[in-house]
This record gives structure tokens, sequence and C-alpha cells, in this order.
């Protein structure tokens, strides 16, 4: 059994002989077109200690994503992703900054670039707004966003919800405003206001991308669909079963689809989702000296392991997330993970410590191919997930497991189809070895090269792997020792690397 510890960090820090400057990057230099965003609302509460949503929602200021003090500049977070990424400002942006508390608060569902929590900013609702995104693309980020109550605010009862939520929505399309979160309110679980929604966005807002939640069947007519909160100590499982839920759905019309797995970056990869990245790189006890309860330093461990998410998001600018069409595979095969909570282990004030948190899910989910072959049996095997993107690449993920008071990342033999010998191959995780079965041998010698998708050089590989007729076989210790030849000092991020075949 493999636990994560510190001595795994020196295997980011081994560099292969056949290293060569003369090689190019193979994780492209444009962005991604992906609907990844960073959300702010985890940071809003580490920054107040997480001492209530009223104060969360306070902290939600200009000076806070701009400033330069103590738990301020937010706008500076994820430099090597930034611009693959939305920059979306959680629950009060639009709220006045003397209004914090939530439900009942007329403001919510205003839509307005708050004055009060943004002066700098100034002129009509789509001037005040559109000088905000562009100073957020100043920093370096796609685009801006921001999370909407699902509702009307107060104040605005002569207006239909067509008039309303069109003139907002003409606003954010001035503005140059990219997405929306649109989360819980009086309609969040109206089907009929979330279809009006999308529908007059593709009208109105074109290049808006408006995120759905609540209901399953709502990914259906969704851009975007969040698969909604979980506790960290015990997110895997449940992630992978929500999404494992919203397979099975096909995507309407233009809708495109897209389920986001939140702050899940090598789940994401493994099952082609977007990303909604919640850690921050503010590390450390809360500012008031208490354990940070939302991510606590057991488990997973997420503050610690910043890499992975670098890793996932470039993976985008290879193979970007796609929508729900139907054409998965779920095993039939359940693995449960269990958590011993200790205090200021989640959000969640109704845990006790004490307690077992369990949660379960397929052991194996694949989208667009079989289910992989898994020499492993055991309790603690990793969930493999995997997915054959539409442009041809495949990605494979090992995903850890939560058990008792460890992370337990168990190395598996993974065999899996593959149907172009050049297309990328991505994988995630801890590997004893990895097999990619193609439908016919390769017509050429080929030349192998690999790349920690967190580096900029790949290396060549040629002489560590294999091909036996139709089948290519990837040591784990290539796995390890590339996928984290860029791991930062004191990451604990599982490997992650793009292979690529190039004929000679």
């Amino acid at each position: 059994m493999r636990t994560r510890t510190a001595t795994h960090l020196c295997l980011g820090m081994i560099a292969l002989a056949s290293c060569t400057g003369k090689l190019t990057s193979l994780v492209p230099d444009t962005p991604s077109k992906a609907p990844d965003y960073f959300c702010t609302w985890n940071t809003q509460g580490y920054a107040v200690s997480y001492t209530g949503p009223d104060r969360m929602r306070s902290a939600m200021t200009e000076e806070n994503i701009f400033g330069k003090g103590t738990h301020q500049n937010w706008v500076g977070f994820f430099p090597k992703i930034r611009r693959d990424l939305y920059f979306v400002m959680d629950d009060s942006w639009d709220i006045p900054r003397d209004k914090n508390h939530g439900n009942g608060n007329p403001h919510l569902g205003l839509c307005e670039l708050d004055e009060g929590r943004f002066p700098s900013f100034c002129g009509t609702p789509a001037e005040r707004l559109g000088q905000l995104t562009r100073r957020i693309k100043q920093e370096g980020w796609k685009g801006a966003g921001g999370w909407i109550c699902a509702q009307k605010a107060g104040g605005h009862e002569e207006q239909s919800e067509e008039e309303y939520w069109t003139e907002r929505l003409k606003a954010a399309n001035d503005a140059g405003f990219s997405y929306w979160k649109v989360d819980w309110g009086q309609q969040d679980r109206n089907e009929g206001w979330r279809r009006m929604l999308t529908r007059l966005g593709k009208e109105h807002a074109p290049d808006l991308w408006i995120e759905h939640a609540m209901h399953g069947h709502f990914i259906r007519f969704s851009d975007v669909f969040r698969t909604y909160d979980v506790e960290n100590i015990i997110a895997q499982p449940l992630t992978i079963r929500r999404v494992a839920e919203l397979l099975p759905h096909k995507a309407e019309g233009e809708s495109k689809g897209i389920i986001n797995c939140e702050d899940e970056p090598y789940i994401a990869v493994g099952l082609g989702c977007a990303i909604g990245i919640m850690r921050h790189p503010m590390d450390g006890n809360l500012p008031d000296g208490r354990q940070d309860e939302v991510f606590p330093p057991v488990g997973h461990n997420y503050k610690r392991c910043m890499d992975e998410v670098v890793r996932a998001v470039r993976w985008h600018r290879i193979a970007e997330p796609f929508g729900v069409d139907g054409n998965f595979e779920a095993d039939t095969a359940m693995l449960t993970d269990h958590w011993h909570l200790h205090e200021n282990e989640t959000w969640n004030k109704g845990r006790q410590a004490g307690t077992t948190l369990r949660e379960s899910a397929p052991a194996r989910v694949s989208r667009n191919m079989p289910l992989p072959i898994v020499d492993d049996t055991t309790e603690t095997r990793p969930f493999i997930l995997s997915t054959a993107y539409p442009t041809g690449a495949v990605a494979i993920a090992a995903i850890g497991r939560a058990w008792g008071r460890e992370y337990v990342c168990e190395e598996a033999a993974v065999t899996a189809l593959a149907k172009d010998w050049h297309a990328p191959i991505g994988l995630f995780g801890w590997f004893k070895k990895v097999c990619l079965v193609y439908p016919g041998p390769i017509q050429s010698k080929p030349r192998m090269l690999a790349q920690d998708l967190a580096g900029d050089m790949p290396v060549d590989i040629t002489t560590e792997v294999a091909i036996e007729g139709s089948k290519l076989l990837i040591p784990g210790e290539v796995i390890r020792r590339v996928g984290l030849m860029a791991a930062s000092p004191g990451d604990l991020s599982a490997p992650g690397l793009v292979i690529r075949i190039i004929a000679k």
C-alpha cells in the first residue's frame, strides 16, 4: 500500500539523461477554450477565518481582489495558468457593501457591480462591469465572471422575468463578462426559469458561459453543469459518483452539456470535465490561528497539491472538456472510502468529531472507450477513470482513496484500448504500469516523447517504453519520474504527464 509522504517529492527533482534543449514543448502555448475557472468563495472564507457567511460576503471587495496587503491580491493567484482561467467572483460582488446577510436580502440577483465594494469602477452598470473585466484581463486572466443568485432582486416587480434577465445579459455582453455561476435562489430548481435564462443568454450574450446546478437533468440544456459542493476529506468518491450519474444524459440541440466537477482536476481530465478551482495558495492555519477546516492538512491535502491543478488545466490545451452524449461505461463494482473525522476537518457544521464519513463510487468509469482492465482487486485499489476525447487524445487517471486517516495511493497496472498511435496520451496518478492496446501495430519505428504537464520541456523516453505488436507498455517508473519532473518544492500532487509518439 502506498500512502503519500514527503519522500515522493524527490522524484520531481530527478532529470532524465535523455533530456535535450532541442525539443519543443508538448503543451501548446495557446490557452485552452475550456470553461475552467477560479472561484473566490473559499478565498473569501480564509481571509475572515470562516467566521460565518456574512463575514465571507463582506470580504468580496476591490481591495481584497487587487490589493497588495495580507490575504489580498487574489488576481495574483495561479500565474502559470491564469490565462486559461476565468476569475469568478463569488457572493456578493453585486450586493451593497453593508448588506451581507443571505436569504431575504432584497439585493440578491441584482447582477450589477456594487459601487461601494468596487469604488474605482464608475458609470452605468455595463460600464462598471466592463472596466472591472478589463482590469482582471490586464492581470493575465482569460476573463471575468460572477456568482449569480437564481432570482430577481427586489424593487423590480414591474419587470417580467424575461425583461429583467435580458437587461442583465445585455450588460454582461457589452462588458465582455464571460461567466455566470448560477446557484441557489427562489428559482434554483425551476427548470423553466433556467431554460429561459439559457435561451436568453444565447440570444443576447452568446459568448457568456451560463453554469447551472441542482437537478442533474438540467445538464441536458446547460452549457456547463456543476456537480456542487463536497467535503474535501471525502470528496473523490462523491464527485466521481455525481459525474457518473450525469453521464447517461445527452445534451440537447446547441447546448454544450459540459460537466464541471469543481476542484477535482484529475477527475476532470480523466472524465472530460471542466474544472472549478476553489483552493488557493494561502496555505497554513487561518488568520485566527485555527486549522483550515475547508482544506485541512490531512487526507488529500489540497493546499499542498497545487501542481495537479496546473497539470490538469494545461491538459485542456491539448484536449478540451466535452459534453455528455450518453457514451460511457460505469463499473458495477463499487469502492467505498471512509474517513475518521477529527476536529476542524470539514465546513459541514452538522458533522461531529469521532464519526466516520463514507462515500461510494464505481471502481471504473470511462467515456467513449471500454472500461480499462485493472490488475488490482484489493479494497484500497484506486478509482480508474478513462476518456477518449473527440480529438483522439486519451486520458487515464488513477484517483487515490480516503482510508481511515490516510490518503492511499495504491499503484495498479492498467490496460486500456486506444485508437490512434499518434494521438496524445495523458496519464494522471500513480501506476504500476500502463498498457495501451491499439487496433494494429504501428507502421514505423517511432520516437517517444513525454513531458510533465506542469513543465515546458519534453524528454525522450523511446528506450524506456516497449512496443510489442499493437501494445504500448509504459512502466510506472517512467510515469513517476517524468510526471513529477517540474514538481514544485513541497508539493504533494500525483504525477501528471503527456506522451506523444513522433514519427522518425
